[in-house]
């Protein structure tokens, strides 16, 4: 196994995936991570949706643009993360909400996300997080329950191309010590 922070250094977003399909054992591998990553007073507020089935990812697919650039992922890689949150849950505390930014499923998700991605990348495997789509669409061809949103869509699979690195800030471009 590579050590975390060449794991880091080496994933990209991947939009090109053969058809090979990913093990259930991957699969688990992945799974795990999301369940022990951290969250807002270890509310684990995900809820990971695993789509195999083509009728459902054309569904997926219909509510992607076609100018998003990850729109033929959905259909191409063999598995779609779909990484939904359960509402009024992650920031709140009986049922008040107790932070500045209100409902904190994005901050718990960001996180889950990472997880899937660096695990992912770390087996072999690629992803690329989608954002840039008909969310009540999705919602709909999930079948969601009212009190889940979806978040993000998730292509997984084996990489036919790897991006190259995009370029990186220097560290001296955003750090500030001891304040701005």
């Amino acid at each position: 196994m590579q050590d975390l922070l060449t794991i880091i250094k080496e994933r990209r977003s991947v939009r090109n995936f053969s058809d090979q399909p990913v093990s259930e054992a991957m699969l688990q591998t992945i799974l795990t991570a999301v369940q022990w990553t951290p969250s807002w007073a270890n509310t684990q507020c995900w809820e990971i949706v695993v789509v195999r089935d083509k009728a459902i990812r054309e569904k997926l697919q219909a509510a992607v643009p076609a100018v998003n650039p990850a729109h033929k992922s959905i259909l191409a890689a063999p598995v779609v993360l779909a990484l939904c949150a359960r509402r009024n849950d992650s920031g709140y505390y009986k049922g008040v909400v107790t932070t500045k930014f209100g409902d904190w499923f994005m901050f718990d998700l960001g996180l889950a996300a990472q997880s899937i991605c660096l695990t992912a990348h770390s087996l072999g495997l690629g992803t690329v997080i989608v954002g840039l789509y008909a969310h009540d669409q999705v919602n709909a061809a999930l079948n969601l329950p009212e009190n889940v949103e979806n978040v993000a869509l998730m292509p997984l699979g084996y990489p036919t191309k790897i991006p190259s690195p995009p370029k990186r800030k220097g560290i001296s471009e955003f750090l500030h010590n001891d304040g701005f």
